[in-house]
């Protein structure tokens, strides 16, 4: 014979409809909705406009680049001045020379780029040319 399969509802002689969700579920999901309505909702307080927020992010990633440029150039200078003195062959110290010559000129290049807009800007201060 074939078993039935018998609900909890009626084996205990219950004639109310089976409830769909738990009180359980159902305070979750109130709970998450309020939670993510409040996480939603936040204002967003500016302390500054985004031109001024632009200025300060330009200004740490370029003292990030002359960090990382200074590190970088110190590391291959090193390694060109250490083939132009240990090398034998001329070809090779002429190389690392150029090489050394490239990497001063560069890193001088973007070191000196921080002085000149600390130099330039005030002059186009609020959009007007003021020197």
């Amino acid at each position: 014979m074939k078993k039935l399969k018998i609900s909890q509802h009626q084996r205990n002689g219950d004639a109310s409809p089976p409830r769909r969700f738990s009180i359980g579920k159902f305070a979750y999901m109130a709970f998450l909705c309020v939670t993510l309505s409040v996480m939603f909702c936040q204002p967003a307080f500016a302390a500054t406009d985004v031109w001024t927020k632009a200025k300060e992010i330009m200004q740490d990633v370029y003292t990030q680049i002359l960090a990382i440029s200074t590190i970088a150039a110190i590391v291959t200078a090193s390694v060109a001045l250490l083939l132009m003195n240990f090398s034998r062959s001329g070809r090779t110290v002429d190389e690392s020379r150029a090489w050394l010559k490239r990497i001063i000129i560069t890193w001088a290049v973007l070191n000196s780029l921080g002085f000149i807009m600390s130099y330039v800007v005030p002059f186009f201060d609020g959009g007007q040319w003021t020197g």
